[in-house]
């Protein structure tokens, strides 16, 4: 396709997306060029030989390659470590070596054991191949600290030398998305760690386990866990010296709660409670605790493409547009298949990053801002390689503006709505507004507020280091809800998000259409991309007005 053709195939392919691809013969061209383009990625990155691109593993090493292949045809200028596509990514993995054991012993030194499978789930420590803790127990009820709301949980407790023992999630009065920044293991031992406690347990509430049964959380506690290494050799976590030591069952809490002050049916009440915080007390017993965790060392690639900006002085500025490479590689068998070959998840949100980068590159149209093209790794394994690289960027921090992350669009069914997660939070959003309306798509609000998507994918990791972000999904419209609950029924996370779905290659090329309209219009704005005024996120990370 000449240079010249692709900013007049924008607008025609945003009249083909609501007015049918016969539309216009030209246009309809074009955007089977973008979806057989897809197609090609993407069967390519989810065919079995990549054994489904685990972090660390040869099968994800196979799809970097091929994604820094793909970048250097496009004639992307390398974005990684000393003049190539790879930004090396040091990580750890960490898998629970045993059981452990955990025994509560009262006043009087009576010892009550807790089964394991039954009364917890035991802990895994990344920086400690050996964790033994033994120390009184302080229920500091969800152990939220939120100044906006006057509330401290640690309020006339102290907690030194002891072991917090919090409830999992957040006050239910509080907004979603400050539910799920409170109701962060990583928020909660934080705040443990800062008040000098020496470990952490999370018990959950019925309402927990009527969602999620524990018996099914047991089936998977030999799973592994990642993180990156530090320049000094060890994990990354954000509070070493309060290791999670256990996850405590309905039935362990009332082993944990006996004798307490408050009886432990009156405590879930309250914290299920929007006018009621429940009550904190220090525990009658001390809890000695020990495991083993297994650890070792993994590397891995993030890869890193940019499109130097056009405008002398807003060329320093870097939209970055962002997509996990990774998927979970080789599990158990269903139905006899063992590959998780990951092609909506996010086989699709790899491709159309790059094909993005395609219409960037072929467009006259040269965008003002820079471009970073980042696909990472060990996103399927706690967004590691994203939070890798937004604290160890390969260009200044200061200068990342935005990031627009892709992750699992759902390309069964012809879209026409799509969810911007985190929109609303920053200048992104009326940008956002802009690109939808011009393809004749609407900007729905989040029909799964409790489910709080903001903070679980990578574009969260540059959340925390004060970048406004955004999350694109299909809408729900035009039997989009369907079709979103039935692939997490069906295929989520299972050999099944294979290639052997209903894949609309059409729907993916609408999709990074919507995708380049939306950096286009951040690339080019005249103001600098920004929090809105008193946003939470843009407060609780240091760069809201």
């Amino acid at each position: 396709m000449s240079l010249g053709k692709v900013m007049a195939a924008a607008c025609a392919l945003a009249m083909v997306a609501t007015q049918g691809w016969s539309a216009d013969p030209s246009a309809a061209a074009e955007a089977q060029t973008s979806a057989d383009n897809i197609k090609a990625h993407v069967t390519f990155l989810a065919s079995d030989l990549l054994e489904g691109r685990e972090a660390g593993s040869r099968g994800y090493d196979i799809a970097a390659a091929y994604v820094a292949s793909q970048m250097a045809q496009l004639g992307l200028k390398p974005g990684g470590d000393n003049g190539t596509y790879f930004q090396h990514v040091p990580m750890v993995a960490f898998q629970a070596a045993d059981q452990g054991s955990f025994v509560l012993r009262d006043s009087a030194g009576k010892a009550t054991p807790l089964v394991f499978g039954e009364d917890y789930l035991v802990g895994r420590n990344p920086v400690a191949a050996s964790t033994s803790v033994a120390a009184p127990l302080v229920f500091v009820g969800f152990g939220v600290v939120a100044p906006e709301h006057r509330r401290d949980d640690y309020a006339g407790l102290d907690v030194k030398g002891k072991i917090v023992v919090a409830l999992s999630g957040a006050p239910s009065a509080y907004q979603t998305e400050e539910r799920a920044y409170y109701s962060s293991g990583r928020t909660k031992r934080s705040l443990a760690e800062a008040r000098g406690a020496v470990g952490f347990i999370q018990v959950n509430t019925p309402g927990d386990e009527k969602l999620y049964p524990f018996a099914n959380s047991a089936r998977g506690w030999k799973s592994w866990g990642m993180s990156w290494r530090t320049t000094a050799g060890a994990a990354f976590a954000v509070a070493p010296g309060v290791p999670a030591l256990a996850s405590i069952s309905v039935k362990g809490a009332e082993k944990l709660f006996a004798g307490a002050p408050v009886d432990l049916k009156r405590i879930t009440k309250m914290a299920e409670s929007k006018s009621q915080a429940p009550p904190r007390f220090v525990l009658p017993t001390t809890l000695e605790a020990s495991f083993a965790t297994t650890i070792k060392p993994v590397e891995s690639s993030n890869v890193v493409g940019l499109i130097e900006g056009s405008d002398p002085v807003l060329r320093d500025q870097v939209v970055v547009l962002s997509a996990h490479l990774d998927h979970l590689g080789i599990g158990a068998p269903v139905k006899g298949d063992t590959i998780n070959n990951g092609a909506l998840d996010n086989a699709a949100g790899s491709a159309i990053t790059l094909e993005v980068a395609r219409m960037f590159m072929a467009s006259d149209h040269k965008p003002k801002r820079t471009i970073l093209f980042l696909l990472d790794t060990g996103e399927e394994k706690g967004l590691v390689g994203s939070e890798y690289f937004a604290r160890n960027p390969t260009v200044p921090l200061a200068s990342i503006v935005a990031d627009v992350d892709l992750d699992m669009p759902i390309l069964t069914y012809d879209f026409t709505d799509v969810i911007a997660f985190g929109a609303e939070r920053s200048s992104i959003g009326p940008a956002a507004r802009r690109a939808a309306a011009g393809m004749g798509l609407k900007l729905s609000p989040d029909p799964m507020p409790e489910e709080g998507l903001f903070t679980r994918s990578d574009h969260y990791r540059f959340v925390e280091v004060g970048v406004p972000a955004v999350f694109f999904m299909t809408g729900f419209a035009n039997g989009g809800e369907k079709e979103f609950r039935t692939f997490l029924a069906e295929r989520y996370h299972k050999p099944s998000d294979d290639l052997n779905q209903p894949i609309s290659w059409l729907a993916g090329a609408k999709f990074a259409r919507l995708n380049y309209e939306v950096t286009r219009e951040l690339t080019d704005m005249a103001e600098r991309p920004a929090w809105n005024k008193g946003d939470f996120f843009g407060v609780k990370y240091g760069r809201a007005p």
